[in-house]
């Protein structure tokens, strides 16, 4: 049932400020891995776009219904007889989500959230009334109780369980300088929050392993070499401005950062503003899944193992220092393609934008012309980086592709789901040569 009053004629002020609060809490958050920060983005946009869903009008052709979502739990329900406050319902959602998904946050994080939460109450008491925010502030943290509980079921606590990687030519292997072992190698089989999105979005196996000179492995590798030895003062800034971590905003908060700028840009009302913030992790979520899944089920090698061991340049390393999982496809690629789409369906994809996520680094802003061009440039930055293979970067930005494709077409109603592809066309690795 549906409240009387409508999120559309509020402003996203509100969700903007915990957007900007859960980037920055991202970025002082330790972790050698996104999939922790990849869950806390989508449960979060979630519950902002459950927190006042009562009040999204029918009529929105993108509107779609939580209990579509795999396992959703009923939610409760508002009074039909109030009329609710959606910025404050938002907001006590999203203290209670931050609080929540960052346990380990630091004392100076944790009042950070107590802080924001009470300016903001107080100022949605100045723009309705105290009893009104009460009842609605208590509506979206009921909201936020169930959808946190509901993340907590869907696997995440088994996704670093003990893990012994195989062994053999071609296969992963710990790399310099920490030589740490593989991480969250079962984050693969995570529940999805949309049943079917990953169908069909395998891709095929990467080229066979050779050391043979003439070989498409070999070829494939010494790309990066190549692109290694003479990067421009441009490719230079490119992988610096998507790399992402300290100093940096995590390669989640980086987009959840470009959304939020988006939102400010089209001045996009309430309604819309969560409905993006949602979509957009649905998406990133389960494209993350799909990509884990094919990393561990291949395990190849690094860059970085194969230069200094098969090429026998002992001394070189990348410009990114490589982390500690295998190769193929490309995460940072799937991610930031799952997430352009999802985009371009929603504001079109010839979108013209410039990024200002990383000025308080001094680093030069940077301008797109379509939300599938920063994608493309995010999973080029790590073949500039020298942590990916230009194969690998192609492939995570079709699987990408293919998961949101799946959610448009399983939540919105809006295309097919992907079919089955077979092959890899060895083209597919000439990203390097842009």
């Amino acid at each position: 049932m549906r409240s009387n009053s409508s999120a559309t004629v509020y402003s996203s002020d509100v969700l903007d400020k915990w957007m900007t609060m859960q980037t920055r809490l991202m970025s002082v958050t330790p972790a050698n891995f996104n999939g922790p920060f990849v869950r806390i983005y989508a449960y979060s946009g979630v519950a902002a776009y459950a927190s006042i869903y009562p009040g999204i009008s029918k009529k929105s052709t993108d509107l779609f219904l939580l209990s579509a979502l795999n396992g959703m739990p009923d939610l409760p329900q508002p009074d039909p007889k109030k009329k609710y406050h959606w910025p404050s319902s938002l907001n006590a959602a999203l203290a209670f989500m931050n609080r929540s998904m960052f346990p380990m946050a630091s004392a100076a994080s944790k009042a950070a959230i107590d802080s924001l939460e009470e300016v903001l109450r107080q100022a949605t008491i100045r723009k309705t009334n105290e009893a009104t925010a009460a009842f609605s502030a208590e509506y979206g943290k009921q909201i936020a109780v169930k959808i946190f509980n509901w993340a907590e079921m869907d696997g995440y606590r088994n996704g670093s369980d003990p893990y012994t990687p195989p062994a053999g030519r071609g296969l992963w292997k710990p790399t310099a300088p920490k030589y740490a072992s593989a991480v969250t190698p079962y984050w693969g089989r995570l529940r999805t929050m949309v049943a079917g999105s990953n169908e069909n979005t395998q891709p095929a196996p990467p080229p066979m392993y050779s050391e043979d000179t003439i070989s498409v492995f070999y070829r494939m590798v010494k790309q990066v070499y190549d692109i290694s030895t003479q990067l421009t003062p441009e490719q230079k800034n490119i992988a610096l401005f998507w790399k992402d971590i300290n100093p940096g905003v995590t390669a989640p908060g980086h987009w959840l950062n470009i959304l939020r700028q988006v939102i400010q840009q089209e001045n996009t009302p309430l309604d819309k503003a969560a409905l993006a913030y949602a979509l957009t992790g649905i998406a990133l979520n389960d494209a993350w899944i799909s990509s884990w899944k094919t990393r561990y089920t291949y395990n190849v090698l690094r860059p970085i193992t194969y230069i200094q061991t098969v090429m026998g340049h002992k001394e070189w390393a990348p410009m990114i220092a490589t982390p500690p999982h295998p190769e193929y496809p490309g995460g940072h690629a799937t991610m930031s393609s799952s997430i352009a789409e999802v985009l371009g369906a929603l504001f079109g994809n010839e979108y013209s934008f410039t990024d200002h996520t990383y000025d308080h680094l001094g680093m030069t802003p940077r301008t797109y012309s379509s939300f599938r061009d920063i994608a493309r440039e995010a999973a080029i930055s790590k073949v500039y980086g020298g942590i990916h293979y230009g194969l690998s970067v192609e492939v995570g930005l079709q699987q990408g592709k293919d998961v949101t494709q799946n959610i448009v077409a399983i939540l919105l109603n809006k295309g097919e789901k992907v079919k089955a592809r077979s092959g890899i066309q060895e083209s597919q690795f000439n990203i390097g040569k842009e």
